[in-house]
């Protein structure tokens, strides 16, 4: 099966998505899992944008 390819503009509106969202849940009285689900997938979009530059560089 092969894996799914998301497009680079679609991975840097979530990734700018998902940090303010955390920057937001950070400074309210939200529960703090709510702000580390954020940060965690704005990390998982940070890792897909490196790993496609890197695909893209090799071939």
């Amino acid at each position: 099966m092969a894996p799914v390819r998301i497009p680079r503009p679609v991975l840097w509106l979530l990734l700018a998505i998902f940090a303010v969202a955390n920057m937001v849940t950070s400074t309210s009285d939200l529960n703090m899992f709510v702000g580390i689900g954020f940060g965690l997938a704005a990390l998982a979009c940070a890792a897909a944008l490196i790993q496609q530059h890197y695909a893209q560089r090799r071939g």
